[in-house]
């Protein structure tokens, strides 16, 4: 596949789509069968309180601070850590709301969801944690990204456009959904989530092409 600097048009993409799938479906398959099953329990206790309360407080991002392994020794913890729970639950509750507004499109809660989660200490830069934290609020809507998977996405010739401008999350997503919409048999029944770990697996486990 050939790498370009910005997303692919539509025709681009449909072309290359074979061969993206090519790649992701084994991916997945190794990342079943090379991560712990146990490795996202973390995770999904932080989606079930964030289903039953609607919102995500300090406690729950610190444990998707550990589940990402981030960093926790910068200014921005310090900052986090000093606000009221309720103030974080505040913001958190409509960036929650947001993300699982199935009115809209999925990028467009992505974008809406993002926005709100900047209003927080340590969500102002990079989208590793602030897409956890909305993927657990919305789990079969929402996915993580990373450096990993933009290294994979790199490598698929699906870099995002102007990756370092703000929107960059929402263009992950539309890119999620033209991946779906572009779907084989083998992944009928696929999330976002699901490709995420798949392009993580790629971008952790990178593979040598012929071109």
């Amino acid at each position: 596949m050939k790498k370009t600097r910005d997303t692919p048009t539509a025709d681009e993409f449909a072309a290359v789509c074979g061969q993206v799938w090519d790649v992701l479906i084994p991916a997945r398959a190794g990342y079943l069968a090379g991560v712990s099953p146990h490795y996202d329990e973390v995770f999904h206790d932080v989606v079930q309180r964030t289903e039953h309360v609607g919102s995500l407080g300090k406690t729950d991002i610190a444990a998707l601070v550990v589940w990402k392994r981030l960093s926790a020794q910068t200014p921005w913890v310090s900052a986090l850590m000093s606000l009221p729970d309720a103030h974080v639950r505040e913001v958190t509750k409509r960036a929650v709301t947001a993300v699982r507004d199935t009115a809209v499109p999925r990028s467009e809660a992505a974008r809406t969801g993002r926005s709100i989660m900047w209003e927080l200490p340590g969500f102002c830069t990079g989208d590793a944690l602030a897409s956890a934290a909305l993927t657990a609020a919305a789990p079969t809507r929402m996915a993580v990204y990373d450096r990993r998977v933009q290294h994979a996405l790199d490598t698929l010739g699906l870099t995002l456009t102007l990756t370092r401008t703000p929107g960059r999350y929402s263009r992950y997503m539309q890119l999620l959904d033209n991946l779906l919409q572009h779907s084989r048999a083998p992944t009928d029944g696929w999330t976002p989530r699901d490709i995420d770990t798949a392009l993580y697996w790629t971008g952790k486990n990178p593979q040598p092409t012929d071109h």
